[in-house]
């Protein structure tokens, strides 16, 4: 019997394996010599398709980690005394470790949301205190497409944000760690909801959807990055061999590999949900239009099926817990899974 550190589970996209093509697309760029620190092939060509999904005037550069591309994302249109507002489930907020904090020496100021999503009455609450100099000056405001709870923006509410920050002078920054996920959902291409909508700077993952490692800080708006690479290099996130990142973004473009991840993770999620409604005692709390289901389920119940199956828990006082589904999730996974709540139910 396999270890459950090594079974297929719901705990997180973080922990399925590479896509076999991408795998493939580092093999090829290990063959001899090129030149260092983005000045190569594959680079120029990972930028040009970059370029052509969120439009001629993006400029992205490559980074190791999704925390490095939120944070130094931020980094270039802040200074200490600004803050950023994002909601209280935002990585930002709850995943980061105070690295913004540490790094931009911002306060993160929080919107409370019950499903992942801010809009402007919520975060209308920080629009006070400009020019005055006792106050943290907000300049940022900060969304997760698709949010942390597995729900995902419309175009409309993401250009309401744009709107409301660029009338007051604020940037609108995109953690798109799962944006994949929600182009699938949304059935639009990513220039639709990111560039056209008015996001400034995007955050463009690819990690939890079949890629090894290697996020891309997208700035959208032009002349926001003009001392980017001085702060990339700053922050020890210049890689000297950035042809392996690059590399697999080229494979994650290519034949849509990135559109075929993420349906399958969608579609999954969606089959997991169907089937959780079908069992007494289980509740799902959240819209299920990514590849993240939250279910309520008896403590006792979730404790002995989490010795088979891994998943997180979300909220332990209210007993929810989060599952999350893969590009490699399999039908099978899911009626394993099914079996053994169901079998726990019972006892």
């Amino acid at each position: 019997m396999k270890n459950i550190n090594e079974k297929r589970g719901f705990g997180s996209d973080n922990n399925a394996g590479v896509h076999p093509a991408i795998m493939k697309e580092l093999l090829d760029a290990n063959i001899g010599h090129t030149l260092g620190y983005g000045h190569d092939k594959y680079t120029e060509e990972a930028i040009k398709i970059f370029k052509k999904q969120l439009g001629p005037d993006a400029e992205p550069f490559f980074v190791f980690t999704g925390t490095a591309a939120n944070v130094l994302g931020l980094s270039g249109t802040t200074r200490s005394w600004n803050s950023v507002i994002t909601a209280s489930t935002a990585h930002l907020e709850t995943d980061e470790c105070g690295a913004p904090e540490k790094f931009l020496g911002c306060k993160v100021l929080t919107v409370e949301t019950d499903d992942g999503k801010i809009n402007t009455g919520m975060i209308a609450k920080h629009m006070h205190g400009f020019d005055f100099e006792h106050h943290s000056q907000p300049k940022v405001i900060s969304i997760t497409q698709s949010t942390e709870m597995g729900t995902v923006y419309t175009v409309d509410e993401i250009r309401s944000i744009a709107d409301f920050a660029h009338q007051r002078g604020l940037f609108l920054h995109m953690d798109g760690a799962r944006i994949a996920n929600a182009s699938v959902s949304l059935n639009l291409p990513f220039k639709a909801f990111t560039t056209d909508a008015g996001v400034d700077i995007l955050s463009f993952g690819g990690t939890k959807n079949g890629m090894m490692f290697g996020e891309a800080v997208c700035f959208l708006t032009p002349g926001i990055s003009n001392d980017f690479k001085y702060i990339r290099k700053q922050a020890m996130q210049l890689a000297s061999k950035m042809r392996f990142i690059s590399a697999q973004f080229i494979g994650y473009f290519r034949n849509d590999l990135w559109k075929e991840c993420a349906s399958h993770s969608n579609a999954m999620a969606r089959k997991l949900a169907n089937e959780l409604e079908l069992l007494d005692g289980i509740k799902i709390t959240q819209k299920v239009q990514s590849n993240g289901i939250f279910v309520i389920i008896p403590g006792k119940v979730a404790d002995r099926v989490r010795t088979q199956v891994f998943f997180y828990s979300w909220n332990e006082k209210t007993s929810e817990y989060r599952l999350m589904t893969s590009w490699d999730t399999t039908e099978e996974d899911i009626e394993d899974f099914i079996k053994s709540l169901s079998k726990e139910l019972k006892k």
